[in-house]
């Protein structure tokens, strides 16, 4: 099982910032974060598939030499040169695809052949998944803030609420996220995490400040996927 770049300790950490956060808000935080949003093991799959197919156009030039025919009767002679080729190319089609296909899929390289909107559509996708699992859409008066990240992707993104999102526009939080990716690339995650729970507390307390009697309706809680 691959390490986590985060202890026990740093999920603590997590953990007691929202907790200390959500003292100055109505408003409830949640983070997530995932290794991958998807394993993409069709990715490798299919740009194998893709030069595979590509194989045969040089090969289709290449020409038995007439003295492998020389001891074959007329007919034989027809098949061999027909089939012969026909056996290159697709040897060579078989071996490119399996050697591309493991390549491709070894961690060090395969998110570099995952296109871009690939990767955000599918972290974006279980993002919304996280907040909806964890029932972020069913405060009181929802409040609900998820911070999810993704770190195969190098995804961050902030999830809110309709209450929320009705009073704070998208590039507040797309300026947290932006900082939040810094520091994951700087191999401070945790850190990174506490900062982006503080900012999303200050953002939230100016619009919705503690109430009377105010009650914490999730946990305060980091998930790891």
């Amino acid at each position: 099982m691959r390490h986590w770049p985060l202890s026990q300790a740093d999920r603590l950490k997590v953990r007691d910032a929202i907790a200390a956060a959500e003292k100055g808000t109505a408003g409830e935080i949640f983070a997530v974060v995932a290794r991958e949003a998807d394993d993409y093991f069709y990715v490798p799959i299919l740009w194998a598939m893709l030069v595979a197919l590509v194989v045969p156009l040089p090969l289709l030039f290449v020409h038995v030499p007439a003295d492998w025919l020389n001891d074959a009767s007329d007919g034989w002679r027809a098949v061999v040169a027909v089939l012969l080729p026909a056996v290159w190319i697709y040897l060579a089609q078989l071996i490119v695809f399996i050697v591309l296909a493991v390549v491709l899929s070894l961690p060090g390289i395969k998110p570099l052949v995952v296109p871009g909107g690939a990767k955000r559509a599918r972290a974006h996708g279980l993002a919304v998944e996280q907040f909806l699992a964890h029932g972020l859409h069913t405060t009181e008066e929802r409040t609900g803030v998820l911070i999810f990240v993704s770190l195969f992707e190098r995804y961050a993104e902030i999830v809110a609420d309709a209450g929320i999102a009705a009073k704070v526009e998208q590039n507040v939080w797309d300026d947290s996220m932006t900082a939040l990716l810094a520091d994951i690339r700087a191999g401070r995650l945790a850190i990174g995490l506490v900062d982006a729970v503080g900012r999303a507390a200050t953002v939230l307390a100016v619009h919705f400040p503690p109430r009377p009697r105010d009650r914490n309706e999730l946990p305060n809680d980091l998930i790891l996927l």
